[in-house]
């Protein structure tokens, strides 16, 4: 969805104003970790801003807040979890705007954005019990283990040192 900026370009338009809810097309996120992106809801607005580089010329400048809720394949049981985020951006507009066209993708603008908000590792596994089979189980990283730890014995160097 392409958000028209010639408006603001030309003075007609003070700001533009992006406030709405997105729903993020699923062939954004069919390589990632993401399950659905649906409800993303944006405040804020676009203006044009002196240029730090060139005092002469105005760039587009985005304000707004994001936040929504993704749905992940959870770390442990695989199942799909909710995970919340929030994002405040206040930054120019260059890489996702199309400067030849005068217009911004705003789904590539908020997936660019919220991709970097999509944890490594997430679980709300809480009991690991449930998950253990015939002489394996899986534990914790808190968990100490004391059987089979090929680093004890290097452990115990370090701390003679």
């Amino acid at each position: 969805m392409n958000i028209d900026l010639s408006l603001l370009h030309n003075h007609s338009l003070k700001e533009i104003d992006i406030s709405n809810v997105y729903s993020i097309p699923k062939e954004y996120f069919k390589n990632s970790e993401v399950l659905e992106l649906n409800n993303i809801e944006v405040h804020g607005k676009i203006t044009l801003v002196p240029s730090e580089e060139v005092y002469t010329e105005e760039e587009d400048n985005i304000k707004c807040s994001i936040k929504g809720t993704m749905i992940l394949q959870d770390s442990i049981s695989l199942e799909p979890v909710e995970y919340e985020y929030n994002i405040e951006y206040d930054d120019y507009i260059e890489e996702n705007c199309k400067k030849s066209e005068n217009s911004l993708d705003i789904f590539e603008f908020l997936w660019e954005n919220i991709v970097l908000e999509v944890p490594l590792h997430f679980s709300k596994v809480k009991d690991l019990n449930r998950f253990q089979g015939d002489g394996w189980r899986l534990v914790s990283e808190e968990e100490p283990t004391n059987t089979n730890n090929p680093f004890k014995e290097l452990l115990n160097e370090f701390e003679k040192e």
